[in-house]
C-alpha cells in the first residue's frame, strides 16, 4: 500500500514527534494533526486538520475531519482525549484509531484506582491510602509521621494534571501544607484532588518503562531519563523566588513539571532489569486489567517506576501509570525508532503485534525545553506584574525568533506554539504554553548529542525563555 492518510491527535511536542514518525513510512503519503501547533505544519508530509480555517479540537468535529479525508488510521497521544473516549467514538464509527479505550484509562484517571487495582493482582506498589475528606488526610499524615519519623510521603492528586499532580513530601509540615493546597485552598489541581493518594515516598532512582501492546501481547519501548524538576542543581535561589511568587510556603520546594526534557536510550536500564520489570509489572497489569474489568488494553503505556535496593537486588515498584507515550519522553524515544510506525500501529489495530520486530537505532537523542519562565511585564494600571513562569502562571503570546538558526540536523518539536501577526501585521511565531519548544540533539555518543542540542538552543530567543543546563549529565 501507499498513500496512506494517518490523523494523530495531539496538540504538544509528543505529537510533533508522533507525526514525525509516521512521516518518515513510506507507506504513508500525508499526516494531519488535530489541533495541533505551529510546529505540525512545518515538518515534511505534515499538515493541521483544518475545517472552516480553523484546526479541529472537539472530538465529534475530528471524526467528522477523518471520514472527510478518507484517513486509514488515527494516532491519539494525550490522555485527556482518551479519558474523553475518543477511542470508543472512532471505533463505533468504524474507524481504525490507536489507543486505549475509555474504559481503561481509568488507569491514569485515577491514581487510587490504579493502585488499588495493582495491589489485587500483585504488582509491587508503595503502600499507600486514598482520601475524599481532608481532615481524614491530615490525620493519617500526622499518625504515619507519628509511627514512621524516619518516613516520608508523597501527596498525589488522584485525577489529571498534566503530569504535575505529585507532591514530594521530606516532612510532616510539607505533606500537611500539600494536603490543604489540593484539596481546600488554592485547589491546586482543580477537580483531580477532590481526592488524594497519600503514599509513602520510596528511596531509589525513578524510571519512566515504555511498552506498547495490542491487548496480549506486550513489547517493551525504549526509554529515556527524564527530568521532572523545574530547576537544576545550583539554582536554589531561583527556586526560592519561584515559590515567593507561586505563593508555595516551602520556598525550598522544587516543583515537579510534566517535563524538562531527557535523554535516550536510558543510561541504566539494561537487559535483566526489563526482564524483570516486564515479568512482574508490564505483563501482569495488562492481564490484570482484562481479568478484572473484562476490557482489553490497546495502545501505547508507561510506568512511573522507582527502582529501590533490598537485599542487594534492583526492585521495581510503580509509582504510577500513564495511558499514553511520555512528553517529552517521546520527542527523544521516538526519533531512534527504525521501525515502520504505520505497520507497527497496524499490528496493535489488528492483534498481531507478536509479528513485529523493533528495530532501534543505536544512538543517543538529548530533548531540552525551552519553558516559558519568568517575566515582568507592565500591567493595564501601570503597575508591573510578575509572574514566576511555567510549571506556575506565566506569560504567553511571546514572539519567537532564532528557528531559522538551527542547524538542520536538529529537530524542533513544538509543545505550545502558533502562528500570529504582530503590531506591524507581519505573519510570526508566538509562545502558547508552559513548555515551548524541545530541541533534539542527536550524536553517537552521550555528550555529542548534548552538545548539539544545547548549541542549538542558545540560537533560540523569547523573552522569558529558560531551559535546565544539565540535561544530559549523568545520572
Amino acid at each position: 500500500m501507499s498513500g496512506g492518510k494517518v490523523l494523530v491527535v495531539d496538540a504538544g511536542g509528543r505529537g510533533n514527534a508522533i507525526a514525525h514518525a509516521f512521516a518518515r513510512s513510506p507507506l504513508v503519503d500525508r499526516v494531519y494533526v488535530a489541533p495541533g501547533n505551529a510546529g505540525s505544519s512545518m515538518m515534511e508530509k505534515c499538515r493541521i486538520a483544518l475545517s472552516g480555517g480553523d484546526p479541529v479540537r472537539e472530538i465529534g468535529d475530528i471524526v467528522s475531519f477523518a471520514k472527510k479525508k478518507g484517513v486509514d488510521l488515527t494516532f491519539v497521544g494525550p490522555e485527556g482525549y482518551l479519558s474523553d473516549g475518543i477511542v470508543n467514538v472512532f471505533t463505533e464509527e468504524g474507524l481504525d484509531v490507536v489507543g486505549p479505550r475509555r474504559e481503561a484509562t481509568v488507569l491514569e484517571g485515577s491514581k487510587g484506582y490504579a493502585k488499588d487495582l495493582l495491589k489485587e493482582i500483585g504488582v509491587p506498589i508503595p503502600h499507600h491510602r486514598n482520601f475524599t475528606d481532608p481532615e481524614e488526610a491530615l490525620g493519617h499524615i500526622a499518625s504515619f509521621y507519628a509511627e514512621n519519623p524516619e518516613k516520608n510521603l508523597v501527596v498525589k492528586a488522584d485525577g489529571l494534571a498534566a503530569g504535575k499532580g505529585s507532591i514530594v513530601c521530606a516532612s510532616e509540615e510539607e505533606a500537611a501544607s500539600a494536603v490543604e493546597r489540593i484539596m481546600v485552598e488554592p485547589r491546586l489541581f482543580g477537580d483531580a484532588g477532590r481526592r488524594v493518594v497519600l503514599e509513602e515516598r520510596l528511596e531509589g532512582r525513578e524510571l519512566m518503562f515504555f511498552a506498547v501492546t495490542d491487548g496480549r501481547t506486550v513489547f517493551p519501548l525504549e526509554s529515556a531519563m527524564d527530568y521532572k524538576r523545574a530547576f537544576g542543581p545550583g539554582e536554589e535561589v531561583a527556586i526560592r523566588l519561584y515559590n515567593r511568587l507561586s505563593g508555595d510556603p516551602n520556598l525550598d520546594h522544587n516543583p515537579n513539571t510534566g517535563g524538562m526534557g531527557g535523554y535516550s536510550p536510558h543510561p541504566w536500564l539494561d537487559d535483566d532489569l526489563s526482564e524483570r520489570i516486564m515479568g512482574e509489572i508490564a505483563v501482569p497489569t495488562i492481564r490484570g486489567f482484562r481479568e478484572e474489568t473484562g476490557f482489553e488494553y490497546r495502545g501505547m503505556i508507561y510506568f512511573g517506576l522507582m527502582i529501590t535496593e533490598e537485599e542487594g537486588e534492583r526492585v521495581p515498584k510503580v509509582l504510577e501509570i500513564n495511558v499514553r507515550l511520555g512528553d517529552p519522553e517521546a520527542e527523544v524515544i521516538l526519533p531512534r525508532l527504525e521501525t515502520d510506525m504505520y505497520l507497527l500501529s497496524r499490528a496493535v489495530l489488528d492483534g498481531e503485534l507478536d509479528s513485529v520486530k523493533l528495530k532501534w537505532s543505536p544512538d543517543t537523542c538529548v530533548g531540552v525545553c525551552a519553558i516559558s519562565g519568568r517575566v515582568v511585564k507592565p500591567a493595564s494600571s501601570g503597575v508591573q506584574e510578575e509572574r514566576p513562569g511555567y510549571p506556575g502562571p506565566h506569560y504567553t503570546n511571546m514572539p519567537i525568533r532564532g528557528l531559522e538558526k538551527v542547524d538542520p540536523d536538529v529537530l524542533v518539536y513544538h509543545n505550545g506554539t502558533a502562528f500570529g501577526r504582530d503590531a506591524r501585521g507581519a505573519e510570526r511565531l508566538f509562545t502558547t504554553g508552559g513548555r515551548v519548544l524541545t530541541v533534539v540533539g542527536r550524536g553517537a555518543k552521550l555528550q555529542a548529542a548534548r552538545e548539539r542540542a544545547y548549541e542549538n538552543i542558545r540560537r533560540i530567543r523569547f523573552n522569558g525563555i529558560r531551559y535546565r543546563r544539565d540535561i544530559g549529565l549523568f545520572p
